[in-house]
């Protein structure tokens, strides 16, 4: 089960890096798009240089702030499945450090459910969106597109999530009943 579990967050980290990948793309050619529009009105550009380079369209790209948004929701909740399998989450042991082991996997169990439990609820509340999203029929200001969309792909990449934190938290819960490493980084130890 667990090289199941692996393979879904690596596969989601995957698709979210794609997606990211091409939302900075996407965001560097409306930026430099707009550049040289801007330098087309400047009148810097000689002869009909600059009326040129604004007659042939050159611009930001229609509706780039719309697509940037939408990848990046699906961007974190794509990396949200890969950073609980590998505990790559913020920890503060400062106190915690000198506890004995056994100790350590516990609280390491305990935050590992919390943080399911927070996961959870996000998705849960994300799928509330979505419904609500797709029941009222909004779409985005430039492009037109249902709004529903983005929740989509993030509900898909948050229910990863939530899979891949149940599966955490079980595991976080037996290494401490048991003492027996089941995950990778052992909940920081």
């Amino acid at each position: 089960m667990k090289a199941g579990i692996e393979r879904l967050a690596r596969g989601t980290a995957v698709l979210g890096g794609l997606v990211l990948t091409l939302v900075v793309i996407l965001a560097c050619l409306s930026i430099f798009g707009r550049g040289l529009n801007t330098l087309g009105h400047s009148g810097f550009l000689p002869g009909g240089l600059g009326d040129a380079l604004i007659a042939s369209g050159v611009g930001p790209i229609n509706g780039d702030f719309e697509l940037v948004e939408a990848g990046v929701a699906f961007a974190i909740f794509a990396f949200l499945p890969i950073c609980q399998l590998s505990g790559a989450h913020a920890v503060v042991d400062v106190f915690t450090s000198a506890l004995p082991q056994a100790v350590q996997r516990w609280i390491a169990a305990f935050w590992e459910c919390a943080l399911s439990a927070a996961i959870l609820l996000i998705t849960w509340r994300l799928g509330v969106g979505m419904e609500g999203k797709i029941a009222n029929g909004e779409t985005t200001f430039m492009l037109q597109f249902p709004i529903w969309w983005s929740y989509a792909a993030s509900f898909a990449a948050a229910l990863v999530a939530s899979i891949v934190a149940l599966w955490c938290a079980y595991a976080r819960l037996r290494e401490a009943a048991t003492g027996r490493v089941l995950m990778t980084d052992s909940g920081g130890l």
